[in-house]
C-alpha cells in the first residue's frame, strides 16, 4: 500500500498523481498495489518539481516488510 499526502501544491501535482492512484480525500492519495518501479519513477518526478516550484509539502510512504523502523514497516519520504 502507498500512500502520498499532499498540502498545498499546485494543481499538476494532483493531475500527475490522479493518474496513478485514487485520491480518497483532498490531497491524499492511494494506490494498494503500486511496483518499486512506479514508486521510485513517481518520487522523482514529485521531487523535481517540488525542487524547481519550492511551494507545498509531499510525504509518500508504503509498506516495507524489510524496514525494522516501524512496526508496520512503513517509512515517510519528504522532498529535500
Amino acid at each position: 500500500m502507498t500512500v502520498i499526502v499532499t498540502r498545498d501544491v499546485p494543481d499538476r501535482f494532483r493531475g500527475f498523481l490522479a493518474s496513478c492512484a485514487l485520491e480518497i480525500a483532498p490531497g491524499v492519495y492511494t494506490s494498494p498495489r503500486m511496483n518499486v518501479a512506479v514508486r521510485e519513477r513517481l518520487w522523482a518526478v514529485l521531487t523535481d518539481w517540488h525542487r524547481a516550484l519550492k511551494q507545498g509539502a509531499v510525504l509518500m510512504t508504503w509498506d516495507d516488510p524489510s524496514h525494522p523502523s516501524s512496526a508496520s514497516g512503513s517509512r515517510p519520504r519528504i522532498p529535500g
